[in-house]
């Protein structure tokens, strides 16, 4: 930090007093300069001034006895004197000791005096009543002339008006009756004239008066204008700025509203004596809370004394509130109080802060001194100690001291500024040899990759299979395009410091867009784009740096893919026989409007789309340079939602521009699909491999992830997670392996989504991510993924992981399996025995139903014990079978009270789960129907549909509650072990993507229903 003035605590003390007797002095020389002269004071009620002559600019007081009627209004035309008392004025009536009788400060009475004036020419005089409490009437010769407020007898109204007025009259007569009727209700301290009242001649009058409220206006003006520029600087800073200088633009407004509603009251506000001076008590208070506050936030200061003052503070504001306006004396005194801890403590953290050399605190001492000085003088006219006129010059020192404090600061930061711009400029050359070093260092292994690679594409000895050699084209295109990256880095830095040289000669514009097009391709994967080159045969040759103009429509290329989901992609050409006029036009995300004007700057990226874009944000800054090298000019027009065009100018070369006019670009377009590789698969696919999903936007990692991993798995890939949720639930995969940054729906988002569907041992899940802080990892984990690979990604580590998790994901499968196995072995020994019961009773009754009984038992048994129960599905007709043989023992031991309907649309070929029908069948017998004691009938229908199969079983048993159906079928995902329909559940959802559909109600029945594929030979 810096340093500002440091001092010692004695210099410190010193400067102080010395600024202390400074104020005072230019104090004491204003009161000098508006001294009124001796002049004739009223005796008796009687004032002679006919010896006294009246200045132009001068005023002077009628201080002295004047005569005092208390609990009277005296009219004009009552001249009885017995009974007078006399008062000297100003004076508070309730605490002059010489009247016969004390009286209390609510009352009211009638002053009067004779003035006596001098023969001279002047017959317009001015009087200036400063102060008053509270109404008052004034009668000069008889006549009213001026009031403020009405004087009343009783207490039957609040008075509003406060402060000075002037009364102007004109008399050409040499002695003058005053008289003036005063009421007090509304101040209970004081009553009466309490300040002097003035005479003289009008001029002098008005001249006094005006000067006193031009004086205050301009003080307040000046306070108001300081606190809306800091109110600028915090509120534009955009945090940029701390709080103090808030809450000294707040002071500001506090003290200049205050300076209108005191003195010469600029501003009259239509609210009762009494409130207005709990307004100023209020405003005062404020004053030296937000100083304190403003000095604690400049300094940053942690104080127990500044949490005290805020609580008294507190405290204080609600008393004068609340409390009648009677205690205003004790209000008054804990307001002292309160004012010495204040300056206490604004002067204990500011001296320590200039002992501790902290930047511009000696312009804070300075101000705070200046602002004990006008307390201290305030104190004293408010007591009555001293009267002088308006004195703003402590106010205007005080706002000099801050604006030194912002001058000195601004001076200091602007030699800070100069530093840090040297320092940047030193680093900025830092970065750019840097980055020519690194990008230079990392050219040289990358060429070395890409020749090795090129060379073995080329050696016709190199037998190589198709997908070795389509690896080997892959690692060649990624390849180049990080050497694009690295070009971009050197010549950024290259146009920086003037250093690139462009190699001029005749280029056909036709070559360059052809070449650029086709290295799109590594680009183009999974997005429905078509890239169109309008470009004549015949189009004039252009005089430019051939590899400088293929990098710039490469980018521009790029760029345009890079913001384009699905549309067109259109490169056209034409020319004015001077200038060819280059453009590529897209269907994209588009640019805003606000943004076209910088995206042409170093490290500015379109921010249209849904996902960060990627990049380094120079790509467009170097087509600019570049183009403007060639001696061209390069623009974009765009609109969101409908695509952008770029467009740039380069020179023809001399003599080529009118065989080019003659050409019908009509016959010269061509269109350029890109098309992928990523489907063509060599041999077929085992269907017993596992099943992975693969979800990505960046196709390049899609290309590596796939050749790393088909040789083993069956692989699914996708850039869209939309797209991939809908390929969960048509499909069955082992494992997903997603990506956290993808636009519209991110790798948390999508996995949050997959687990609402499938457990953590269901479909295991693997997030890809650049990040690996632990954050984004306990993100990755409380989303719902069961492990966490950061790029770049270990090729070995990647294919052991997804081997692991597979390898789990097959035992979860298996166990399942075997589950579904140990359910039909546990056929219930109850149920034996009642079929056995059954056929033995049936001996001596029905001989050939027994035969067919035990026909039917022996099918059951058969069926429930084969091997291929343990198989993920089996033949329907195999199912059935089971099924019809379980339904026909439980008809022959229940007769009437089980009756099954069975509407069936067998199809060869048609596979189930095993176990899945007759689970569900058992149930709806066992728990459904049987329960009812006349028993019920249960509908098997296996309808067919488009693609699929629906399997219903309804009956019309005692049916089942929420709670029922949802512990029935367990919680899908959590990794409980059970049997029955639970299990069927599990393996449902994990075969075909759904599960069942549990329809009930109680005392209704039941359905459950579930969907199997169904797919033509």
């Amino acid at each position: 930090m810096a340093h500002g003035l440091r001092l010692s605590k004695r210099k410190i003390f010193l400067t102080i007093v010395l600024f202390l007797l400074g104020l005072t002095m230019f104090r004491i020389g204003w009161i000098v300069t508006h001294q009124i002269p001796d002049h004739p004071k009223a005796k008796q009620g009687i004032v002679d001034l006919r010896e006294w002559r009246f200045a132009e600019n001068e005023a002077i007081t009628l201080d002295g006895e004047w005569e005092f009627y208390p609990d009277e209004f005296l009219q004009p035309d009552d001249h009885k004197r017995s009974g007078s008392q006399f008062i000297f004025v100003p004076s508070n009536w309730e605490k002059t000791a010489h009247l016969s009788e004390a009286i209390p400060a609510y009352g009211y009475a009638t002053y009067r005096l004779t003035v006596l004036l001098p023969p001279t020419t002047e017959k317009l005089y001015g009087l200036r009543l400063k102060k008053v409490l509270s109404a008052t009437k004034v009668f000069i010769n008889g006549e009213l002339v001026a009031w403020q407020n009405e004087p009343m007898e009783s207490d039957k109204g609040h008075a509003t008006k406060r402060g000075p007025f002037t009364v102007l009259f004109p008399t050409d007569r040499e002695e003058v009756e005053l008289l003036i009727h005063v009421s007090n209700y509304d101040v209970p301290l004081s009553g009466g004239i309490v300040d002097s009242i003035k005479i003289g001649s009008a001029h002098s009058i008005l001249a006094e008066s005006k000067k006193s409220i031009t004086l205050q206006i301009i003080v307040c003006m000046i306070y108001l204008l300081h606190s809306l520029y800091a109110f600028c600087i915090y509120f534009l800073g955009k945090g940029k700025y701390k709080k103090e200088v808030f809450y000294y633009g707040l002071l500001l407004i506090v003290s200049g509203f205050s300076i209108l509603i005191d003195d010469d009251i600029v501003l009259q506000l239509p609210i009762p004596i009494e409130w207005a001076n709990k307004l100023l008590l209020f405003l005062f208070l404020s004053m030296l809370f937000v100083t304190v506050t403003f000095i604690k936030h400049l300094f940053a200061i942690s104080s127990r004394i500044y949490d005290v003052l805020t609580v008294l503070f507190a405290i204080l504001v609600i008393g004068i509130l609340l409390l009648p306006f009677h205690f205003n004396s004790l209000i008054m005194t804990f307001i002292a109080l309160y004012y010495g801890m204040g300056l206490f403590f604004l002067f204990f953290k500011t001296i320590r802060a200039v002992s501790a050399g902290f930047p511009d605190a000696i312009f804070i001492l300075l101000f705070i001194t200046s602002y004990l000085s006008n307390v201290l003088w305030g104190t004293a006219i408010q007591l009555g100690f001293i009267a002088i006129p308006y004195y703003p010059f402590d106010f205007i020192i005080a706002i000099i001291m801050i604006g030194l404090l912002l001058v000195n600061r601004h001076i200091r930061v602007a030699k800070l500024n100069d530093l840090q711009t040297l320092e940047l400029q030193k680093a900025d050359k830092m970065k750019n040899d840097f980055l020519v070093n690194t990008s230079h260092e990392l050219r040289n292994p990358l060429h070395g990759i890409l020749n090795i690679t090129h060379s073995i594409l080329l050696d016709k000895k190199e037998e190589l299979s198709p997908e070795n050699r389509k690896s080997l084209q892959l690692l060649l295109r990624v390849g180049k395009q990080m050497s694009f990256t690295l070009n971009d880095l050197l010549d950024s830095t290259r146009l920086e410091e003037q250093q690139l040289q462009l190699h001029l000669r005749p280029v056909r514009l036709q070559s360059i867009a052809s070449a650029a097009i086709d290295m799109m391709e590594f680009v183009m994967y999974d997005k429905k784009l078509k890239l169109r080159m309008k470009v004549p045969d015949e189009f004039p040759a252009i005089r430019a740096d051939e590899n400088r103009l293929l990098q710039v429509l490469f980018n521009l290329l790029h760029n345009a893919v890079k913001f384009t989901e699905e549309g067109t992609i259109t490169l056209r050409a034409a020319h004015d026989g001077k200038m060819a006029t280059i453009s590529i036009q897209d269907t994209g995300v588009g640019i805003k409007t606000e943004l076209q004007t910088r995206i042409f700057n170093r490290f500015v990226q379109n921010d249209a789309g849904d996902s960060p874009a990627g990049g380094i944000g120079i790509g467009l800054a170097i087509c600019k340079q570049l183009v403007e090298l060639h001696g061209g000019d390069i623009s974009v027009t765009s609109e969101i939602g409908k695509g952008s065009t770029f467009s740039f100018t380069l020179p023809l070369e001399l003599g080529t521009g009118e065989k080019g006019n003659q050409v019908n670009l009509s016959h010269m377009e061509r269109e350029l699909r890109v098309e992928s590789d990523w489907e063509i698969d060599e041999e077929p696919v085992a269907m017993n491999k596992p099943h992975i999903l693969i979800v990505d936007d960046d196709a390049v990692n899609l290309r590596i992830l796939r050749r790393l991993l088909q040789s083993d798995y069956r692989i699914t890939m996708t850039m869209n997670g939309k797209e991939a949720l809908q390929l969960v639930d048509e499909f069955v995969f082992d494992i997903a392996i997603i990506d956290v940054m993808m636009p519209h729906l991110s790798g948390y988002e999508l996995t949050k989504l997959i687990r609402k569907r499938f457990s953590l041992s269901e479909l295991p899940i693997i997030l890809l991510t650049a990040r690996s802080q632990p954050e984004d990892i306990l993100t990755g984990y409380l989303a719902g993924a069961n492990d966490y690979v950061a790029k770049p990604m270990n090729a070995l580590s990647m294919q052991s992981r997804v081997q692991v998790w597979t390898s789990l994901r097959q035992a979860v499968k298996e166990q399942s399996r075997m589950e579904a196995a140990w359910l039909q072995a546990q056929i219930q020994p109850h149920f034996l025995y009642n079929t056995l019961n059954t056929i033995a009773s049936l001996a001596d009754i029905d001989a050939t139903r027994m035969t067919r009984l035990l026909n039917e038992f022996g099918n059951y048994l058969r069926k429930s014990f084969h091997t291929q129960n343990i198989d993920d599905v089996i033949p329907l007709t195999d199912e059935l079978s089971l099924t019809k043989s379980y339904v026909y023992i439980e008809q022959e031991r229940f007769g009437e009270r089980l009756k099954v309907r069975w509407e069936i649309d067998e199809k060869e070929g048609l596979f189930i789960p095993p176990l899945a029908l007759q689970t569900i069948v058992e149930n709806a017998v066992s728990h459904g129907v049987l329960k009812r004691v006349e028993g019920g009938t249960v509908v098997i229908r296996i309808k067919r549909a488009d693609t699929y199969y629906d399997v219903i079983v309804e009956d019309d048993g005692i049916g089942m509650s929420i709670e029922q159906v949802q512990q029935l079928m367990g919680d899908a995902t959590k990794e409980e072990k059970g049997i029955g329909v639970a299990n069927t559940q599990r393996r449902l959802r994990r075969l075909y993507g759904k599960g069942l559909v549990i329809e009930s109600e109680r005392g209704i029945g039941t359905t459950v229903k579930f969907q199997i594929p169904y797919i033509e030979s």
